[in-house]
């Protein structure tokens, strides 16, 4: 039997003599069951969440490993989290098959190289403290699945991410995902729903864990590094909305904290200077809550 990812949609049998308008209305319908098929992994996401924080707060690390579009969408995922959230850059890190090259251009044979990927690992210096999360539309990756053998090897925490929920890669993994998102609009282009609905679930994966480890308060992005004047532009609106400052006095507090919000925030509202406030957040382990309330 076809892998789900595979198998021809009923419903697009026809696509191709449709007026523009319905050709769209069909894909945005068939779109829209991407959310709830994810709904439906909801309770195993959050265990991925639990177990990747608790590697991190191990001072572990997180690695996408994928092929073609599941690749590249663990490297767009792992590159937002430096800017968004303040993390050191190898701390969440993309390893696609065929490396960098193929984040341009189809690398041949590289999905299919069962080897590759345990060289790729070890170049990262992978250890049993850091969680492998492989990606794979048809959970019948080679590369994703040596990359997984490999980090159970040296017992290195293992999640498996798939489009089929009978895969084989999900027993291979010490939490296996499987999304059923149905039959692709065209058969076996798996960028377009299996795509979405990886992209759906990296970002809750890292989003969410971010939010375990202190890096959002409330529902702000309070962690933010500043790296271009968008980013100074939000920071500042971040420090005068946690703070009522004005613009002027939250954009000279931020110089103090060496454009930390946090710092900054903790700086104004404990009335300590910005060496104090990092040490009281480091006492409440980068929480910002526990300081000001």
């Amino acid at each position: 039997m076809k892998p789900a990812t595979e198998q021809a949609n009923p419903n697009s049998r026809r696509i191709d003599k449709l007026a523009t308008i319905d050709m769209l209305t069909l894909i945005n319908q068939e779109d829209a069951k991407v959310a709830l098929a994810v709904e439906k992994t909801l309770p195993k996401i959050a265990s991925a969440v639990d177990m990747i924080a608790a590697a991190i707060q191990s001072r572990g690390r997180l690695f996408y490993v994928g092929a073609g579009t599941s690749g590249r969408l663990g490297i767009l995922d792992a590159v937002e989290c430096a800017p968004t959230f303040s993390t050191p850059p190898d701390l969440v890190q993309g390893i696609i098959a065929g490396g960098s090259p193929a984040l341009i251009q189809a690398v041949e044979g590289a999905e299919d190289n069962l080897m590759q990927a345990k060289s790729d690992l070890e170049a990262h210096h992978l250890t049993q403290r850091d969680v492998v999360c492989g990606i794979a539309a048809s959970g019948r990756t080679p590369y994703v699945i040596g990359a997984l053998e490999y980090a159970r090897s040296i017992s290195a925490k293992t999640i498996a991410i798939a489009g089929d929920v009978s895969a084989p890669m999900l027993e291979m993994a010490d939490l296996g995902i499987g999304v059923d998102v149905g039959p692709e609009i065209i058969a076996g282009s798996t960028r377009m729903k299996s795509g979405t609905a990886q992209k759906m679930m990296l970002n809750m994966i890292s989003a969410a864990t971010m939010i375990k480890l202190g890096k959002v308060y409330g529902n702000l992005m309070v962690d933010v590094k500043v790296t271009n004047q968008k980013l100074a532009e939000r920071a500042c609106r971040l420090v005068m909305g946690l703070t009522g400052l004005d613009e002027s006095a939250a954009k000279h507090l931020l110089s103090q904290a060496g454009s930390e919000v946090k710092t900054a925030v903790v700086m104004h509202r404990r009335q300590v200077n910005d060496m104090e406030a990092r040490k009281l957040l480091q006492k409440a382990g980068g929480f910002l809550g526990p300081v000001i309330e």
